[in-house]
């Protein structure tokens, strides 16, 4: 696993040339792809098929998503300075380097492979419109594909006043449309297509099916998209917080406006049967004044757009994700025009790409090859309307302060709303490329977070996660504690984690995945003095945790006393209302050492912890923490009963333990001691009844003392063990010698022991 850090502190473009405005820079590409061939070539299609009100209401819910997609938008881009990248810009600084990345690549092999579409899907309308050149076909794409080039070479000014004079002429045929729409409108064949009549998707097939509102939602929807096509713009525009919002709304609304009288008119001009099967001939053949030439003009024109917006767009977004650092070999693209910024590097990629799919395509005017990759390309932009989605609902439901969007008419209910519905469409216009699409942005988002980036950006997520882990700890404060509940919380006083390992293992493996495990460490000295190193002391355990895999929280206090600050440690430390409820100590090897440890573990006791004491000694060793050990490396804990006041949570403990891969397979063996032969099986067999009650996989053994001490029984059946587990009372003041006399002299010679004594309740093994 490589690693990469985006440690280069933010700053503007190395120049701003370009200062667009809303109208050009915004609005002018947002419009020019909206209104694109679907307008021309599907729209009766759709109003023959779904009848007037069923078109209207397709029309209405399309709009609906990218409205509510361009409310996050707007609340994004008036929240922040928007830089270069667009949607990519937008939702990295929200969702982090790794989604920003992912998306980002994705759009921009969107918005590349859009190119060379665009280009076909023009040739393809020239050579049907004029069928003497379709022997060309090949060279009008490839001639086509470089004056565009060319333009968008120049900059993005003369391609915007390129956009200009396609707009005149798509405006144009608009007009010539609905004026002989108009012309020819009627109220009885307005009556009549009405309601919705599907027919037959494939009239040769029986078994074909016939099509439905959602399929002709499908069809349709990819009219609507587009809205991105501006914000991509965001670095060569002058105001793109005030820019952004008002152009792209214009554009939706000026397009909304057009699509709904060309279903409407269509309705009521022309017989279901000729919307149905020749909608863009009868577009051409009633044309005002019989301009139908300018219908295929318009036809030509929002091809040509389409595909210089794609040109202008795709190498910005490829430039700033270039300029984040994300991957090495981006990092030529990150490079701008000196004067203007434009990013002439990734251009003339994106020009390669271009040639390079039209060479693939050949000379075949069907653009067969090109289908099931179109597909992929609708799924990327629809994929980054929902991140773009996302990003503004983690923004606002997470109540980060730092959101405070000049945009006043946006709420996190929309961005809901927005994503939801552009994962919706994906699935209903082609549920496979939906789910391939998916895939790959998933296998990016997956290689990018393998490289552990480091961004030098802050992002929302935090903000997000905060909200939530602070609702629910309010909602836990509320709860009762339950023994049912019983969830292993400790604060292992682990001081350098490095030269107590095993404790620290004991401790991770006690918690098995279902608690919490915070680890302390306390200096001696003054705040003052202390604070650099109470930083590199807290970055220590943070290092020990990531080196090792383990999920824990560093505790880290300075002052002048350490045993006065642990005992504030064990009395304060807490996560809310999550408290710890286990203290873990390491075993002192002297008698005075452990009377500092005797008054700590009664603060434990008087602050409702249990404690646990890691007796290591070596013998035999324990399983390492992180290594895997050969299958045939059986393991036993030992777990000696002697009542149900510690009892109950040294069993639960140990079965803890084995729920690790280290400990996978062990054998818990739970042991007691009776008088005589008599109440052996009587014993073994009530043990064993409690057992299994709780639900452990153990062995109940009862052992019978004869003339045996204890300390000879637990050596003499626990030697070969690879982990035993003891209760302890908590020893009175005064007797702490004879305490630690005692047991030093139990453990000689025994492998790691736990000394347990519970705080619990009874009943945590229910």
């Amino acid at each position: 696993m490589t690693s990469r850090h985006l440690k280069r502190p933010e700053k503007p473009a190395p120049s701003q040339g370009n200062q667009l405005g809303t109208f050009g820079g915004v609005f002018t590409p947002s419009v020019l792809t909206i209104l694109g061939v679907i307008m021309f070539l599907r729209a009766g299609f759709v109003v023959g098929e779904a009848g007037i009100l069923g078109a209207v209401a397709i029309l209405v819910i399309a709009k609906a998503i990218t409205i509510m997609t361009s409310l996050s938008v707007s609340a994004i881009s008036t929240n922040t300075e928007i830089r270069g990248g667009g949607a990519y810009f937008m939702i990295s600084r929200v969702l982090g380097a790794e989604f920003g990345g992912a998306i980002g690549l994705a759009l921009f092999v969107a918005q590349a492979l859009s190119v060379p579409f665009y280009i076909l899907g023009f040739t393809e309308a020239v050579v049907r419109s004029y069928p003497i050149l379709e022997p060309k076909f090949q060279t009008i794409a490839l001639t086509s594909a470089g004056l565009l080039f060319l333009v968008a070479y120049v900059g993005a000014n003369w391609a915007i006043r390129t956009q200009y004079v396609i707009m005149v002429v798509l405006f144009g045929a608009v007009v010539v449309t609905l004026g002989g729409l108009a012309l020819h409108f009627d109220g009885q064949t307005f009556a009549a297509n009405w309601a919705p009549a599907y027919t037959a998707v494939d009239p040769q097939r029986a078994a074909g099916g016939t099509f439905s509102f959602w399929l002709i939602f499908a069809i349709f929807f990819p009219a609507v998209t587009g809205i991105l096509a501006g914000v991509n713009m965001s670095g060569d525009l002058k105001e793109p917080a005030r820019s952004i919002p008002l152009g792209t709304f214009l554009a939706i609304g000026v397009s909304a406006a057009v699509y709904l009288l060309i279903l409407v008119l269509c309705g009521g001009a022309f017989a279901r049967d000729d919307l149905i099967h020749t909608p863009y001939l009868v577009l051409q053949n009633h044309a005002l004044f019989g301009m139908g030439g300018m219908v295929s003009a318009g036809v030509f024109a929002a091809s040509l757009s389409s595909a210089l917006g794609s040109y202008l767009g795709a190498p910005r977004i490829l430039q700033a994700v270039a300029r984040d650092e994300i991957l090495r070999p981006l990092r030529p693209f990150s490079q701008g025009a000196p004067e203007t910024d434009e990013p002439r590097r990734a251009l003339e990629f994106t020009g390669v790409i271009t040639i390079a799919v039209l060479l693939w395509a050949g000379n075949d005017s069907g653009g067969g090859p090109l289908n099931a990759v179109a597909g992929l390309i609708t799924m990327f932009f629809l994929y980054t309307y929902g991140m773009t989605n996302l990003a503004a609902f983690i923004e606002a439901f997470g109540q980060n302060p730092s959101f405070r969007p000049r945009f006043r008419y946006f709420h996190w209910v929309f961005a809901l709303l927005g994503g939801a519905g552009c994962v919706g469409v994906a699935l209903l216009i082609d549920p496979f490329a939906a789910v391939i699409s998916l895939l790959i942005i998933l296998g990016l988002l997956w290689y990018l977070k393998t490289r552990e980036l480091e961004a030098s950006f802050g992002d929302a997520r935090r903000g997000f996660v905060y909200t939530q882990v602070r609702k629910n700890l309010l909602r836990l404060r509320d709860m009762p504690e339950d023994h049912k509940n019983w969830r292993p919380t400790i604060l292992v006083l682990s001081g350098n984690p490095a030269s107590r390992e095993t404790l620290v293992s004991y401790a991770v493996w006690l918690e098995a995945g279902r608690g919490i495990v915070l680890m302390a460490n306390v200096l001696k000295g003054t705040l003052e003095q202390g604070g650099k190193r109470r930083a590199q002391a807290e970055k220590q355990l943070a290092d020990f945790c990531a080196a090792n895999g383990i999920e824990a929280f560093p505790v880290v206090a300075v002052g002048p006393d350490v045993h006065s600050n642990l005992s504030l440690l064990l009395q304060t430390t807490s996560l809310g209302s999550i408290r710890p409820n286990l203290a873990m100590f390491g075993w002192v090897k002297t008698e005075d050492a452990f009377f500092n440890m005797a008054d700590l573990l009664r603060v434990a006791a008087n602050s409702n912890m249990s404690q646990v004491i890691l007796c290591d000694r070596g013998v035999p060793p324990a399983p390492e923490l992180g290594r895997r050990r050969g299958a045939g490396a059986k393991r036993r804990i030992d777990v000696w009963w002697r009542g149900h006041a510690n009892g109950e949570l040294m069993l639960l403990l140990a079965h803890l333990i084995t729920r690790n891969w280290e400990w996978m397979g062990s054998e818990i063996r739970v042991l007691r001691v009776v008088d005589n032969d008599q109440g052996r099986e009587p014993a073994a067999a009530a043990l064993q009844g409690l057992i299994d009650s709780a639900r452990v996989d153990a062995t109940a053994v009862a052992l019978v003392r004869d003339s045996r001490t204890f300390t000879e029984l637990l050596q003499t059946s626990s030697a070969d063990a690879s982990c035993v587990i003891l209760g302890f009372e908590l020893p009175a003041p005064g007797a702490e010698a004879s305490f630690h006399t005692g047991f030093s002299a139990m453990l000689e010679g025994l492998p790691t022991v736990l000394l347990i004594n519970s705080q619990a309740h009874q009943g945590i093994l229910v």
